[in-house]
């Protein structure tokens, strides 16, 4: 099943008060990501990138702006939405890949990757669990715990439950972060095969310009609020 999705960043904002001050994160920025398709986000230290990622999965309020998820005709606006509506929506159609792998350490590598198919009652999904797992090189790995794991083992296992629903949008914050460059390029490779061959969309922050050149587009955020957009 292709998703017909798009994604529609308009004109966003976003501050911090620090006392007296206040510190602005993101300003007017604006950006498009169609289905498949992948935008990486660059720039330094406290330039936004996490921020950024954490409102496109409506964990944090806008202060201007909106953001859009257009997904098979029915568009869901992230400032319309109460918490709970962008809970809901974030469960159901958005993945997440962090930089420290966030896996449940009490759950095997099977049962880690079926869990977003648990928590949204599709049973249907189990059996694609393991799928992923053998197309990503982990099929013996299935009943271990992730702390028998390398660091790049775990972020595939973290790669597949973030792909298991097709979510339309794909999150990915430093997911190469904290492995060596062979791992990094493995994940990497991973990511955008998988977004590409899923049709999901891929929204990459990363240090890295040998990743961020990878992508379609390329974002660019600067330490002062303002960014610039290339092909990548």
């Amino acid at each position: 099943m292709t998703h017909h999705s798009a994604l529609t960043v308009h004109q966003i904002s976003k501050h911090y008060q620090d006392g007296n001050r206040q510190i602005e994160v993101i300003r007017d920025l604006s950006f498009n990501v169609a289905a498949g398709k992948s935008i990486s986000v660059t720039g330094p230290s406290g330039s936004g990138k996490s921020t950024l990622l954490n409102a496109l999965a409506g964990l944090v309020e806008l202060d201007d702006g909106d953001i859009t998820l257009e997904i098979q005709d029915k568009i869901f606006s992230y400032r319309a939405a109460n918490e709970r509506a962008r809970t809901a929506f974030r469960r159901q159609h958005i993945g997440y890949v962090y930089q420290f792998f966030n896996l449940v350490p009490t759950l095997t590598v099977l049962e880690n990757v079926r869990l977003p198919a648990r928590l949204n009652r599709r049973p249907d999904l189990e059996a694609f669990a393991s799928t992923l797992l053998s197309d990503f090189g982990l099929s013996d790995r299935l009943h271990d715990f992730p702390e028998k794991l390398s660091g790049g083992e775990q972020q595939r296992v973290a790669v597949a439950r973030a792909v298991l629903l097709r979510p339309p949008l794909l999150l990915a914050d430093e997911p190469t972060g904290n492995l060596d460059s062979e791992n990094s390029a493995q994940i990497a490779d991973l990511l955008f095969s998988s977004c590409r061959d899923q049709n999901i969309m891929l929204v990459l922050a990363t240090h890295s310009h040998e990743i961020a050149a990878m992508a379609d587009t390329r974002l660019h955020l600067d330490a002062r609020p303002s960014a610039s957009l290339a092909p990548a």
